[in-house]
């Protein structure tokens, strides 16, 4: 297997079917594989991706019994998908925030070497749309914060898009990571980092969900700020 695309869905019916789609003429069925990561939402969804993995030889399911964040939910399938032998892993958003077009660039770039390749909002020539200025500012000062306080010069560290090679995610000791939320986004690169992977960011569009409901919350707000300074106190005391 060359990739395996992790999509984690929760109540996410009617965003799944088309994404799968899409998703399908993107990759090389034949070598790639589409993860579909369920915590047994209630609307069904995991049914319709049974369904699909029924239809499509190329889709597989992983249901978990609770939703626990999306940390343990990317947790759970990177291990799936190392075990089931994927050179490459990607992450990405059911809601089409990310573009299932971009797929191939992120898988391009580490295919060329790159160990870690994130689609990132906030290098030259990425951005969002549907964003008021105020999502605008947190976005970009929570990535700010925690570039600064962590020492890194990843512009989007709070960025869910992203293609790794399988070595990256064997090293960095997956059990050992406590963000649950969003902050789990940062912990991933930063640990990444530190185990000296190349992190490339390159520039993507990120669109505004517009169907179903956004996970993001205040308190996963939180603990990404809080989660910040206690990686960068562990790490000075090389328990990172």
């Amino acid at each position: 297997m060359r990739a395996m695309v992790c999509l984690p869905t929760y109540n996410e019916r009617d965003n799944l079917d088309p994404m799968i789609r899409a998703l399908g003429e993107q990759l090389d069925t034949d070598r790639d594989r589409v993860l579909v990561i369920d915590d047994n939402s209630p609307d069904g969804t995991g049914k319709l991706a049974d369904d699909l993995a029924a239809e499509l030889p190329w889709v597989e399911v992983l249901h978990r019994q609770q939703k626990e964040g999306l940390g343990p939910a990317y947790i759970a399938g990177f291990r799936h998908a190392l075990a089931r032998g994927a050179e490459l892993v990607v992450e990405i958003d059911c809601d089409f925030s990310h573009n299932p077009a971009d797929v191939p660039r992120l898988i391009a770039s580490c295919e060329a070497g790159t160990d870690v390749t994130l689609g990132s909002r906030w290098v030259q020539g990425g951005g969002t749309v549907n964003w008021g200025a105020g999502r605008k500012l947190i976005s970009r000062g929570g990535s700010l914060y925690a570039r600064i306080i962590l020492g890194v010069g990843i512009r989007d560290l709070t960025g869910g898009f992203k293609c790794f090679r399988r070595g990256v995610l064997e090293a960095i000791e997956l059990e050992a990571i406590a963000a649950k939320g969003y902050g789990f986004q940062i912990e991933t690169t930063y640990r990444m980092l530190r185990k000296g992977f190349s992190v490339v960011e390159i520039p993507i569009t990120f669109v505004d969900r517009r169907v179903g409901e956004s996970k993001m919350g205040g308190s996963i707000v939180v603990e990404a700020m809080l989660q910040v300074p206690l990686l960068r106190y562990r790490a000075a005391r090389g328990r990172l």
